[in-house]
């Protein structure tokens, strides 16, 4: 049975529109922010400027509202030493060029080739050149508007750095505690699945399925290493940081013995869709390893929920033990070991014992 048929305008439009929209909205608070600081940009620099339109100021306090403080700095950065690259090569080239209609081709060539001399990063090279052309369009060439546009724009960024620090700065920690939780949960699922093909004999398509299972714990992995950088950056900087690096740095601990068992598990779910045999429901020693297996996945997912704030009891621990096995089996020795060896590292992981 197939699933529904996408129309392939509907499948066009979903791809145009995902280029410039997001799957959720950005912080109403954070674009309100971004809007009053440059309100309050314009009128500062109209009580020091008021022959001009503050322009340059009003946008550099737009561009700085970032996500995090530490990012709003960089911006403000960038944008203030492109804006002054930007004027320089404005002043130089129209002593050099004067006032011609081509002034505007040589900006953007001199603006360009300044920026990859400098090893700018191309948003700081693009900044270069549009300031340059600004410059050119708005004010001449005049020392005077150049030094007064890059005062204006030092209090945008300025005004706007501070706004994102000093009025509610955003933090990013929330999300990396659900998203572990998630993981140590799919984990234990996938772990109780391996548990499952020893436990009663399954066929090809369902081993595929467990294995293709067991691959997307990656990208699992993968987005809660993204989440982490985002909450350590929403952190620099930031005045707020104080109260969240504890449980920041507890996430983080708890994430370094999780990602090792992912690794772990991936590799027994391929093991055993490689080397299954149904014959292995039946022999003594992986009746025993079906039982660890479910201890651990239990006990794995109880790791998860002790690290949360989540509301609820915990169920008590199923105390794993060291699982032994006599005497190999002479024909699946090979995938009875690697599993053994994998379920010995999850183990030692679950319980602190193997960093």
């Amino acid at each position: 049975m197939t699933g529904p048929v996408t129309h392939p305008w509907r499948r066009f439009e979903r791809d145009l529109t995902g280029r410039f929209t997001v799957r959720v909205r950005p912080s109403w608070f954070q674009l309100a922010k971004g809007a009053a600081a440059a309100i309050l940009t314009w009128f500062v620099c109209l009580l020091i400027f008021p022959e001009q339109l503050p322009i340059f100021g009003a946008i550099a306090a737009l561009i700085v509202m970032q996500d995090n403080v530490d990012q709003s700095l960089t911006r403000g950065i960038e944008r203030v030493v492109g804006v002054f690259v930007g004027i320089s090569v404005a002043l130089g080239a129209g002593a050099l060029f004067g006032p011609q209609s081509w002034l505007f081709i040589a900006a953007i060539c001199v603006a360009m080739s300044v920026g990859w001399l400098l090893r700018m990063s191309p948003s700081s090279t693009n900044q270069i050149a549009i300031t340059a052309l600004l410059m050119i369009a708005l004010g001449g060439i005049e020392l005077d508007y150049g030094a007064e546009r890059l005062i204006e724009t030092a209090i945008g960024a300025t005004i706007g750095v501070a706004l994102n620090a000093l009025v509610v700065a955003p933090v990013r920690t929330s999300s990396v505690n659900e998203a572990i939780i998630e993981l140590t949960d799919h984990t234990s699922r996938v772990l109780l699945r391996i548990a499952d093909a020893l436990d009663a004999p399954r066929d090809r398509a369902w081993l595929a399925d467990m294995l293709a299972d067991a691959r997307t714990l990656q990208a699992e992995r993968g987005r809660v290493h993204d989440l982490l950088r985002q909450a350590r950056e929403s952190l620099r900087f930031n005045p707020r940081s104080r109260r969240y690096r504890e449980g920041l740095a507890e996430d983080d601990e708890l994430f370094q013995r999780l990602q090792r068992i992912v690794t772990q598990v991936i590799g027994m779910a391929r093991a055993l869709a490689d080397l299954y045999d149904p014959e292995l429901v039946t022999d003594p020693s992986v009746i025993g390893m079906v039982e660890e297996m479910r201890r651990a996945a239990h006990d794995l997912e109880r790791l998860g929920h002790i690290s949360s704030d989540l509301p609820g009891p915990v169920e008590p621990p199923a105390l794993t033990q060291p699982y032994t096995i006599p005497q190999p089996h002479p024909e699946h020795w090979v995938l009875i070991g690697s599993l053994m060896e994998d379920l010995r590292r999850v183990r030692g992981r679950i319980t602190g014992e193997l960093d």
